[in-house]
């Protein structure tokens, strides 16, 4: 009989991989070997093929199946290879005709329905740039994979109507009843949404100005102040200010949230995300990992949007420490034992800590119960490295009687929104030429070249330098904000002033 050959992707992090399905049918006792490298989940499909044939009306051969995955050194995991298996032995029996360079991405129930799987735009993706256009998926993955431009997706209901589109017997087939519940991805929940706006936050007219220097740069901001000062408001109100994401920024958000996401998604994610773990998270639900190939973590979700640590220093601190190496390189690089993934993670870091583990030690700290070593081992937690990647470091006093008085309030949202998409349009209109597209992105050498500023400008970050109160990195990133504070106020360059506003931002101590 001749070989059986369909293809499938195999997603190692969001890189995928295309696989050759091979099956062939042996003149020997009954049994079904499944070679390649299949994970424990891969491995029971063998019997969910043989019940969703059966049910489909195309039961399989009672003949040996050799199936074979190749690259057999790449390791394949997950369900999305059933539909792939079962059309290649199928192709071997002859009951359907050749499938050709389509690739098949599903789960299949018992009863021959074809499920919807994770990771299906990163797949589809992967697909596409190998040159395999023509997809065939569950139906309730059909709006993300037609999401991918080029893509020719065909979406169906179960194994008999793919059997049917490629040259099946009808008279053999037993097409399924149509469904009478609609699944999880389907159903619409209306809940009340009511957005977060900026103007909720009473008085702190430093910090919202150092929120809006933030969001127009992409910097990284850490607030230090007492409970009940809104330094978690203003963090939770960042991603409203922020502008929309662009085509290329949207696909790669969405395709790693796809990896995650039980749910299809349905359309591609315009807005920054926002994510917010838990002080007790773990390093693997935080950085990424788990069995076997490495999962995307927080700081991978909240790649172009926002990671905000509320209670910065009560977290692990090598998990902290962690997320160094992605603030420089805007990437994860994940190894484990049964292989490396790599994520993009260039995210915004957001830290919130109170002065002390108590809380009090602002003012002339009367009320505070902690002691000098307490107070240091608690900031030990974030080392100075870490901070030395924050660009924004302020101090955030209590609210007082008078921030509440009248009707008066801050800019709200819309307005902050209007004026940082005035300065990105102005960063992208600038830097264009070395295709970036905020400050933060900007690179050491273009700051000491082509965007380098007057010897005037600099002289107070350069007086830090010389008495070695900052560091090289430090003195970049005091630049890079003091661009960001231009833009905003509509210059064609920093000024001293603008210099000296973005030092003063440096440390919190300044700040203060």
């Amino acid at each position: 009989m001749p070989l059986g050959r369909t293809y499938a992707v195999s997603l190692v992090g969001l890189n995928g991989y295309i696989v050759e399905v091979e099956s062939d049918i042996g003149q020997t006792l009954p049994a079904f070997v499944l070679l390649g490298l299949p994970d424990a989940s891969l491995s029971e499909a063998k019997e969910r093929i043989r019940a969703a044939a059966r049910n489909a009306g195309l039961p399989l051969t009672r003949r040996k199946i050799t199936v074979n995955l190749v690259p057999a050194s790449l390791p394949k995991r997950g369900s999305g290879f059933d539909l792939a298996i079962v059309m290649s032995a199928l192709a071997a029996a002859g009951d359907v005709s050749n499938c050709g360079r389509t690739v098949f991405l599903s789960e299949l129930g018992l009863d021959g329905r074809l499920r919807p799987i994770r990771g299906v735009l990163p797949a589809v993706m992967a697909a596409v740039e190998a040159g395999f256009t023509r997809v065939v998926v569950a139906s309730g993955n059909a709006a993300e994979a037609a999401l991918v431009p080029s893509a020719e997706v065909k979406s169906y209901g179960s194994l008999a109507e793919v059997a049917l589109a490629f040259g099946a017997d009808p008279a053999c087939l037993e097409l399924p009843s149509p469904q009478i519940f609609e699944s999880a991805a389907s159903v619409q929940r209306n809940v009340a949404h009511v957005p977060k706006d900026m103007s909720d936050v009473a008085g702190q007219s430093e910090a919202r100005f150092a929120v809006e220097v933030a969001a127009a740069g992409a910097h990284n901001l850490m607030m230090v102040g007492p409970p009940g000062a809104g330094k978690t408001m203003l963090a939770e109100r960042i991603p409203g200010i922020l502008p929309d994401l662009t085509d290329k920024q949207a696909m790669e958000v969405t395709a790693i949230h796809s990896l995650g996401n039980a749910e299809s998604c349905r359309e591609l994610q315009r807005r920054p995300p926002f994510e917010s773990p838990h002080h007790t998270a773990s390093a693997a639900s935080i950085i990424g990992g788990g069995s076997g190939i490495p999962r995307p973590g927080a700081a991978s979700r909240a790649h172009r949007g926002v990671l905000f640590l509320d209670e910065a220093p009560e977290y692990q601190r090598r998990i902290l420490d962690a997320l160094r190496e992605p603030l420089e390189s805007g990437e994860l690089v994940l190894h484990r034992a049964a292989g490396t993934a790599t994520y993009p993670a260039r995210f915004q870091l957001v830290l919130a800590a109170n002065p002390c583990p108590c809380g009090l030690a602002t003012g002339k700290g009367l009320d505070c119960s902690c002691t000098a070593q307490q107070r240091r081992r608690y900031f030990d937690r974030m080392s100075a490295p870490l901070l030395d990647r924050v660009d924004l470091q302020l101090a955030v006093h209590r609210v007082g009687l008078q921030d509440f008085a009248g009707t008066a309030s801050g800019d709200s949202s819309a307005a902050v929104a209007a004026r940082v998409a005035e300065a990105r349009a102005a960063q992208r209109e600038r830097l264009c030429t070395w295709d970036l597209t905020t400050n933060a992105e900007v690179p050491a050498r273009l700051l000491h070249n082509e965007l380098r500023l007057t010897r005037k400008a600099t002289e107070s970050v350069d007086k830090k330098m010389e008495q070695a109160a900052i560091t090289k990195r430090g003195y970049d990133r005091v630049l890079r904000v003091a661009w960001t504070i231009a833009d905003l106020a509509g210059k064609t360059a920093p000024t001293g002033d603008d210099v000296t506003a973005a030092l003063l931002f440096r440390t919190r101590e300044d700040a203060a």
